[in-house]
């Protein structure tokens, strides 16, 4: 996508994009059933408006006949949004594969970056919203190791999975595009701004929805298939019985992609939907060195990723030059399974020293506090 392609939109794609967003009160009362959202969206406009406009269809049409694409453009452009549709030689061929796939793609973020993200080998890694901490530092580290590997992470910055998952790309090199369920300008949740700012200025931000569109709740599956078209490999980090993610991953097989998860607890709630796809025949996703194997034809690896920093995905964060000798001592003990206040303090008076040191660790990064006040040592 060239400097000329920055709204390389065809007239009648503009008006679906205007159209798919007009009829999105319309299509929130049909959220609860998904293949029906699906089958809608891949309807022709006229028949769109026929199935959605209710006593309004009429007015819908004349609104539809009457838009100007010229004014749309000029709108999204004023919105700091750049655009391409179906048509549009930039357009990714692999959204081309979904038989509803959108007629526009709006990007925030540098047009010329976001094109490489999309040529480059793609991964999504979802998950939990309401992850634990071990999943989060696990999306974390996939995120981390794929991007200093030089594939692109794709997500879809929600709590939990999604949001780790793109930070620990952006910390390794901003290797990430996120796909909105809203206009890409609007950072959803609005705990994720500072997140989005980041990846609109050194990854990428993508949505099917005009700018000026709030979220909707069938806005969330729906671009779970854009999700799951984009990517080669589709990661599960941590997903229940009837999680969204396991959507994308159904997605996914449906359109021929690999998928795979990281193993869990049996007895996790959160995790019983990623094991259940791996007694399916689901790929063992247990770092960034087993979702490179994942990728077909990838030619990187285990070897790039040490060329990149990012030596054994699974290897505990190195401590930093300078860690005074009390710090070293105790994180020493953590990582070799001293895990309980109790087991690192010598009595009971040593136990304020003991916590205070521990927070230390744990702001730094080098450590991270579970149920039951135990800590582990944070992996890279």
């Amino acid at each position: 996508m060239t400097g000329s392609a920055l709204m390389d939109v065809c007239d009648g794609c503009a008006r679906r994009s205007w159209l798919v967003a007009r009829l999105a009160g319309h299509l929130e009362k049909r959220r609860g059933e998904r293949d029906t959202v699906r089958e809608v969206l891949g309807l022709s406009d006229a028949r769109l408006i026929e199935a959605l406009g209710g006593l309004l269809a009429g007015e819908i049409a004349a609104e539809h006949a009457a838009m100007d694409p010229a004014e749309l453009r000029a709108c999204w452009t004023a919105a700091g949004s750049h655009a391409m549709c179906r048509h549009a030689a930039g357009y990714p061929l692999r959204l081309l594969e979904l038989p509803d796939a959108p007629a526009v793609l709006h990007l925030r973020g540098e047009p010329e970056r976001i094109a490489a993200l999309l040529a480059a080998p793609l991964v999504a890694i979802v998950g939990a919203r309401k992850a634990s901490d071990e999943g989060r530092e696990t999306a974390r580290s996939l995120g981390r190791g794929l991007s200093a590997a030089g594939v692109t992470v794709v997500s879809g910055m929600a709590l939990g999975i999604d949001a780790a998952a793109h930070d620990g790309a952006v910390d390794a090199g901003a290797n990430s595009l996120a796909v909105l369920a809203c206009g890409p300008e609007i950072a959803y949740p609005r705990s994720r701004r500072a997140l989005h700012g980041r990846l609109v200025g050194t990854g990428g931000v993508l949505s099917e929805l005009p700018p000026g569109t709030p979220p909707f709740k069938w806005a969330f599956p729906a671009r779970n298939r854009i999700i799951a078209a984009l990517a080669e490999l589709v990661i599960l980090v941590e997903a229940a019985e009837r999680s969204g993610s396991l959507i994308t991953a159904d997605i996914a097989i449906g359109l021929g992609r690999d998928v795979g998860a990281v193993p869990g607890s049996p007895l996790s709630w959160r995790c019983s939907g990623t094991n259940q796809l791996l007694r399916d025949g689901a790929t063992v996703i247990r770092d960034a060195v087993d979702a490179l194997d994942g990728i077909t034809g990838l030619a990187v690896g285990v070897a790039s990723l040490a060329g990149a920093g990012v030596a054994g995905p699974t290897g505990p964060r190195p401590a930093p030059t300078g860690l005074e000798p009390r710090l070293l001592r105790l994180l020493e003990a953590v990582e070799h399974g001293s895990e309980a206040v109790d087991d690192l303090a010598a009595d009971a008076a040593e136990v304020r020293t003991v916590l205070g040191d521990l927070t230390e660790l744990e702001l730094l990064g080098l450590v991270r506090r579970g149920p039951g006040g135990r800590y582990t040592r944070v992996s890279r």
